[in-house]
């Protein structure tokens, strides 16, 4: 899933291409994915772009008419800026946005269908997309502090809780804890301050860190290759791979369709935790400590 740092990009991409046009014309290729029907989605037609917002993991249309395109990508969804010669690519294509300088399609990939596209009228109707989660750029460890602490859940819970957090997903939460330094599975409400702190400046600095990153690899171009797995990240994805920190091997806990990364010599000192499917299985013979595996 698009996490802030991707979703970031978006919204800049989107601000240089489309602010200031109108949509000439709309195309719903898969009407799954449009989950209002008032407004009509020919609504938004002859209406001009004002401005590109993001609500959490949303991305936002502001239009005139006090209208509002509301997508959210989830899993597999992602946004292509065509040329208007170019076709969009087939099977897909969930819908497009046709401006005088080009289109923008909506695509998803797989067979999940979770992407969504809502249409609404007036700033009441867009509130109900604002999760009020803390924005944590510019944020300080006060707010942060309260957040965490609102209810006692791990870490790895409460990141990517968007009621508490906006845009922390699964890829950067794993990239947060390692580089705080602090288990998934620690309860927040066992934290010391130093801790939360610790915790803080690495929410902030990763996210800023990855959006400068991502920024700089598509420059003048729209965001291409958006994926939750990347080459240069420390621990997420990288299951067996060294640590860039220790040199010990990421592990994983796996759970439902999702995974946590973690160090354990940097994260839990040396503590390999339960996997539910694997530990099961292998009961007496599943390693307990990072240094089981040598």
């Amino acid at each position: 899933m698009p996490e802030l740092p991707d979703v970031v990009v978006y919204v800049e991409s989107l601000e240089r291409r489309i602010v200031g046009l109108k949509i000439e014309r709309v195309r719903l290729v898969s009407p799954f994915v449009l989950r209002t029907a008032v407004p009509p989605l020919s609504a938004v037609e002859g209406q001009k772009v004002e401005a590109i917002r993001r609500l959490g993991k949303r991305i936002v249309l502001q239009l005139t008419g006090d209208l509002f395109v509301v997508l959210h990508l989830m899993i597999a969804g992602r946004l292509r800026w065509l040329e208007r010669s170019a076709k969009p690519p087939a099977r897909i294509t969930l819908a497009t946005f046709e401006f005088s300088t080009g289109t923008l399609a909506f695509t998803e990939a797989g067979t999940r269908k979770r992407a969504s596209l809502h249409v609404v009228q007036g700033e009441s109707a867009l509130a109900d997309f604002d999760l009020g989660g803390l924005e944590l750029a510019g944020s300080d460890v006060a707010a942060f502090r309260e957040r965490l602490l609102r209810d006692n859940h791990t870490l790895k819970r409460a990141l990517t809780d968007p009621r508490l957090f906006s845009g922390i997903g699964n890829a950067y939460s794993d990239e947060i804890l390692h580089r705080a330094r602090l288990s998934p599975i620690a309860l927040t409400h066992k934290l010391a301050p130093e801790e939360v702190g610790r915790l803080h400046r690495a929410a902030r600095d990763v996210l800023a860190e990855w959006t400068d990153r991502l920024r700089g690899q598509s420059g003048d171009a729209f965001p291409a290759g958006v994926t939750a797995f990347r080459p240069e990240m420390a621990v997420h994805g990288k299951f067996g791979q060294p640590c860039p920190v220790c040199g010990a091997p990421v592990q994983r806990i796996v759970y439902a369709e999702n995974e946590t990364n973690y160090c354990a010599r940097c994260q839990t000192r040396g503590v390999i935790l339960a996997d539910r499917a694997l530990s099961r299985l292998l009961k007496s013979s599943w390693p307990r400590s990072i240094d089981e595996l040598g």
